[in-house]
């Protein structure tokens, strides 16, 4: 009998220090499992930080997105202006140079018009030279009054020669002038 004790006692013992194993192996899956809860809770806080940071930068991303549309319309805006602005230079200008020529035209044709009526003139004064020297050669006594309207006539022709030379004169410096501008325009 005391054998069978001694047995069981020692059964009792083992069974002891197979409990106390278990509950050493249970506490340390339970410190284990304590340890992976917090390293889920770590892995929980850092996957909410990475959404927060996710959703910062989409935030930022659009906001980029909607400033980029926001400049892009303002410079095909800019775009669309230089370019009307440029037809209408361009317009400007052809119609410029269309009336610039059309003035130059008229100013040459004017200045050869003037040329014209300054050789009429001499033409005419030295008729009017020869009469007079004809005049005083034929006849000494002469009319004086046909004398007097002739010297009247040259004093008005030489006052008419004077005042074309003055127009042509103006004419050419007006012409200079407007192809400075012409040029300048080029």
């Amino acid at each position: 009998m005391e054998n069978i004790r001694n047995q069981r006692l020692s059964l009792l013992q083992e069974e002891k220090l197979l409990q106390k194993n278990k509950s050493l192996l249970l506490s340390a899956k339970l410190a284990h499992i304590g340890s992976l809860e917090q390293r889920c809770l770590l892995l929980d806080h850092q996957l909410a930080s990475q959404n927060f940071k996710i959703s910062s930068i989409k935030s930022q991303i659009g906001f980029l997105e909607r400033k980029y549309q926001n400049l892009a319309q303002q410079f095909r805006v800019e775009v669309e202006d230089l370019e009307q602005m440029d037809e209408e230079r361009e317009s400007y200008y052809s119609g410029n140079c269309s009336e610039m020529e059309e003035f130059k035209n008229a100013a040459e044709r004017f200045a050869v018009e003037i040329r014209k009526r300054v050789e009429e003139l001499r033409r005419r004064r030295d008729q009017l030279k020869s009469v007079y020297k004809d005049l005083q050669n034929s006849s000494i006594e002469a009319d004086n009054l046909e004398v007097k309207a002739a010297e009247i006539r040259k004093a008005e022709l030489l006052a008419m020669k004077e005042k074309a030379i003055s127009d042509l004169e103006s004419n050419k410096q007006l012409r200079a002038e407007l192809e400075k501008q012409l040029q300048s325009l080029r």
